[in-house]
């Protein structure tokens, strides 16, 4: 009998830029179960998301393709059920794939390749949350305020605080299950937060560990830097106009969002105990990483929806026991390398897959064997007008649309991106380079009429579903109660022996 295979332990937090973390170098924020891991595993220096919106990037990182591939344009696009995930390929590999949390999936199909899914979603599923590329000036009411920044601070309770310990939970409860279960296929657990996202509201508890004092204002203002066309564009669908942001609701929000960062961390430990309690922490991969960052009033923006750092540079841990090298990883790399690398995991090394996909495997650099050092990235979502596309290679970073001027960056020279090198006689040709790839990588206008089309679709599907019987499209987890605990046609000796952990004694022979 061959070696059991790697579990799979695939943790994601929502919203989490890899700037604020202590094993990228913070000096506040306290998160010291992810410090461990990283310490343990390999850590990605500059790893990005491909889309960076809630629901864009998690369809991409989740089915390795870029959003033009797949129609992975904004927060209500549908996720077709043809289009394989790693999900998919891992239960084919003969994993058990389980899915806790979030992960916006739009349509009726809310699993996508996992075998079953222990809660339900906290955002919709169905096509309310579409923009409206034609009708850019009316501010729909589902978009961000900043009432997330105006409002921070404490909470003894939230929205996100009673779905995050519910994950958690049934996260918790599904290892302890792995670890008892007759089922021996290995397992892919993939578990959800939406910490820190906003609304920037925490714990007492946690934000005490915070000195108000110790928390940093941003380190690029607003006035710093020119205000580029797209940020512009942010402003207006954040309706940050209408609000006046002071330094103490910039620190009152980073202050939440620091304590937030460490209950994630909190939540993360608690698995890690369980995997040790149960003593899967031997044969388990885990994969830490989140679907893109938050601005935090970094040029004066908040949330995601750009291409600057903090917005789409993620953090990626990837701790497995003795099977990768551990340390720094520098070249840029991105969500959708994840499916390729864990389909790769899963099958030693070997993977076809059955549809088109644009990442790249991190396993050579995972055993320092090589790997590439590129990143595509493509933003349909609200606040653009028109595709806002993004090379990430070397020290540059390339950012262009249609309406808007192009920015260049030198990221090695100019990490906070102050200076745009566009305009620079210097970099005229590498301009000119980066637009004869964009010309070669994209039909531009062919993308942009077919993010129109889109929207147009669901924007009349989402009228004509909300007339009359409304049929929900949202995941309703179903448990089984006559298979919970003690029921009368289960032996009891057998199920309190199966359900202890460690096992005492014998199975009894009514087992056998």
């Amino acid at each position: 009998m061959g070696q059991r295979k790697l579990n799979i332990l695939f943790l994601m937090a929502d919203q989490m830029a890899a700037t604020y973390l202590p094993a990228y170098g913070h000096k506040v924020v306290q998160a010291p179960n992810l410090t461990g891991l990283a310490e343990r595993g390999t850590v990605f220096d500059s790893f990005y998301t491909n889309a960076p919106l809630c629901a864009p990037s998690r369809f991409t990182m989740m089915a390795g393709a870029l959003p033009k591939r797949i129609g992975a344009f904004d927060n209500a696009a549908d996720f077709s059920s043809d289009v394989p995930t790693f999900a998919h390929y891992l239960r084919a590999a003969g994993y058990r794939t389980t899915l806790t949390g979030k992960m916006h999936f739009c349509g009726p199909d809310q699993l996508h390749g996992f075998e079953e899914r222990l809660t339900t979603d906290i955002y919709p599923a169905d096509y309310g949350w579409t923009p409206d590329w034609q009708h850019f000036d009316v501010r729909p009411s589902w978009y961000h305020n900043m009432l997330s920044v105006t409002q921070a601070g404490p909470a003894v309770r939230s929205n996100q605080l009673d779905f995050d310990d519910e994950v958690t939970y049934t996260a918790r409860r599904h290892l302890y299950d792995a670890a008892r279960s007759a089922d021996q296929r290995p397992f892919c657990l993939a578990v959800s937060w939406t910490h820190p996202h906003d609304p920037y509201a925490a714990q007492p508890e946690l934000m005490a560990r915070y000195r108000l004092d110790d928390i940093p204002l941003p380190t690029v203002k607003q006035s710093d830097v020119p205000l580029d066309p797209h940020s512009q564009r942010l402003r207006h669908v954040s309706d940050m106009a209408n609000y006046d942001i002071t330094d103490a609701h910039i620190r009152n929000a980073r202050h939440a969002y620091f304590a937030n960062i460490t209950y994630i961390d909190q939540q993360v430990g608690i698995l890690l105990q369980a995997l040790k309690e149960t003593g899967l922490d031997e044969n388990t991969v885990i994969v830490f990483t989140a679907d893109h960052g938050d601005m935090l009033g970094e040029r004066g923006l908040w949330y995601k929806m750009s291409w600057f750092q903090d917005a789409c540079r993620i953090p990626l841990i990837i701790s497995a026991p003795g099977k990768f090298q551990t340390g720094r990883v520098t070249a840029s790399v991105s969500s959708i390398d994840l499916l390729p690398t864990l389909a790769e995991i899963a099958n030693d090394g070997a993977f076809t897959p059955a549809a088109p996909i644009d990442g790249r495997s991190l396993l050579p650099h995972l055993n320092r064997t090589g790997g590439h050092d590129e990143v595509i990235g493509e933003y349909c979502g609200e606040g653009a007008i028109a595709p806002l596309l993004m090379i990430r290679r070397d020290k540059w970073k390339y950012v262009c649309s249609t309406p808007d001027p192009d920015q260049l960056y030198d990221l090695q020279a100019d990490p906070y991106e102050k200076t745009n090198l566009a305009g620079s006689a210097a970099h005229r040709q590498l301009i000119q380079d980066f637009r004869a790839e964009v010309a070669k990588r994209w039909d531009v206008q062919a993308l942009h009429n077919q993010v129109l089309a889109s929207q147009g679709r669901r924007h009349l599907v989402y009228q004509a579903l909300s007339q009359g019987k409304h049929t929900s499209w949202d995941h309703q987890p179903l448990r089984d109660a006559s298979t919970s605990y003690m029921r009368n046609h289960l032996v009891l000796d057998d199920l309190e022996y199966r359900s202890r952990l460690p096992h005492v004694g014998e199975p009894p022979i009514a087992a056998a």
